[in-house]
Order: structure tokens, then sequence, then C-alpha cells
């Protein structure tokens, strides 16, 4: 599973990527090349809980996903 562009774009913040270092543990450096990468690690439950709350997107527009089913 990827990010959509949309939710990439909304995450790519000095605010976002420290709330997303501190629930991943790791650094900003490594934040910025995850969103650079499109990284599964952005799709990790914690990761997916602060992206829902700062972009306020339904997983249908977080998510790339050819065979995912959201319900």
């Amino acid at each position: 599973m990827k990010l959509s562009p949309k939710a990439l774009n909304a995450i790519n913040n000095p605010i976002t990527r420290r709330r997303l270092m501190d629930v991943l543990g790791c650094t900003e450096f490594t934040i910025a090349r995850y969103i650079q990468k499109n990284s599964d690690n952005l799709t990790k439950a914690a990761a997916l809980r602060i992206i829902r709350e700062v972009t306020g997107l339904p997983d249908e527009e977080i998510l790339e996903c050819s065979d995912c089913k959201f319900s």
C-alpha cells in the first residue's frame, strides 16, 4: 500500500513531519525520505492515525491500493 499524492502533499510540512517522527521513532530526515519515496512505513497504524487527524481525509483518499476494500 502507498499513500495517495493528495495525502503525501498534505503531510509534507514541518509540523506533521514532527508528529510522524514521534510516533514512528525516527528522524526528520527519515520522514522526509519516507515521503519522497512514498514508503510503506507511512501506512503503519500509528502513522495513518496522524495522517487522518491532520488531513481529515477518509482512507479512500489517503491510500492508493488497487485491491483494497474500505468499509
